[in-house]
This record gives C-alpha cells, structure tokens and sequence, in this order.
C-alpha cells in the first residue's frame, strides 16, 4: 500500500482542490474546478500503467471517499443561495467519478499494449465525456427534479444560445460543453507529465 501513497496523495489533493474551485467562476461557462478535476484522470493512468488496474481502482476509491466527503461538508455549509452542494450535485459527482474513472481503467487496459499515448489518452477522452454528461444532466436536468424536490434547477434549464453563439439549448448544456472542452484538451496536455513521469518511474519499479 505505501507505493500507492503517491497516487492516493495526489487523487486526494485534485478531489480537494477540485471541490474547492469550483465555487468560483472563471469566466462566464467555467469554475476554476474545471481546470484542476481532469487530472485525475492522469493520476489514474500513471497508477495503472505503473502498477496495474487493481492498484489504479484503490486509489480511485480514495478519490471517490473524499469527494464524497467533501461533497457532504459542502451540503451543510450555507451560502448566499443556499447550501454550497445541493444533494443532486453530491448525487451527480459521486456517480460521475466512479463511473468515468473505472471507465478509464477499462478503456485504459484494453489498449495498454499500443503505442505509449493510445491508452492514456482514448480513455481519458472517453471518460472524460462520460463524466461530464452524467453529471451535468444528473445535477441540473429539469428532467430529473425528483432526485431533489425542494431544489429549483430552473435557473439551470433556462433556454439561451448555446455558449453565446450556438443554438437555443438549456444554460446547463453550455456549462457542460465549455467542461467538456476543458477536460478535452487538458487530456492531450496531460500526456506530457505522463510520458515523463512514467519514463522515469517504470525502470525503478522494474
């Protein structure tokens, strides 16, 4: 287990940190949230690629424990609307996380005999689109207001043009693809850190 405390560290700090910036808005379509949370993903392909799926779905759990954690600290915390997390959106990241990241540990072992990148990042891609519609569409679909009655999402459904410019969709849909995009292109970033990490960690565990 102590080899694995880097990685636990790590998926522990992006949790925390992601839970914490995502109060605050970058920008008209973004948290800073968004920027830190898709690096979990990279903490979860190093400790896969370096120490197998089994290792990679233990710090996952941590990750998942602390998010939720955190998410239930937030619902008790009030702020200037309300709770800082509503129950849906404690709902919606908890199943988000573990849905994409062992959705990535899978998509990442079907393809770890490949060249060095494939694995790293087709599974983050497809992860990363997977955790940003369960989210988005579990935390503020006005479709699924019954997971939380007394929370009024319709600020959230309100018909506007689609990141400013695009069709008429509901106000989540373009919170969700200015995400998507982020996590996107941070996970061809993200194959820098691992290429080099993984080069200097894989001959000292072998």
């Amino acid at each position: 287990m102590q080899k694995l405390l880097p990685g636990i560290l790590a998926m522990a700090a992006v949790v925390v940190a992601s839970n914490i910036l995502v109060q605050h808005l970058f920008g008209q379509w973004l948290t800073w949230g968004a920027f830190t949370y898709p690096f979990a993903f990279l903490v979860t392909d190093l400790t896969n690629r370096i120490y197998g799926a089994a290792a990679a779905r233990k710090v996952i759990l941590v990750g998942f424990v602390t998010g939720a954690l955190c998410s239930f600290i937030g619902t008790q915390i009030m702020g200037e609307f309300g709770p800082l997390v509503t129950w849906r959106i404690a709902i919606g990241s908890g199943i988000a996380f573990l849905s994409a990241q062992l959705l990535d540990v899978a998509v990442f072992n079907r393809l770890r005999q490949g060249s060095w990148w494939r694995a790293p990042l087709i599974s983050t891609l497809i992860g990363a689109s997977v955790d940003t519609t369960l989210f988005f569409t579990i935390a503020f679909s006005g479709a699924l207001s019954f997971l939380e009655a007394g929370n009024d999402v319709a600020w959230a459904n309100e018909a506007l043009p689609l990141l400013g410019h695009g069709p008429m969709a509901p106000l989540w849909v373009s919170l969700a693809v200015a995400d998507w995009g982020v996590k996107l292109l941070l996970a061809l970033v993200a194959l820098v850190p691992f290429r080099l990490i993984v080069g200097k960690l894989v001959a000292k565990v072998a």
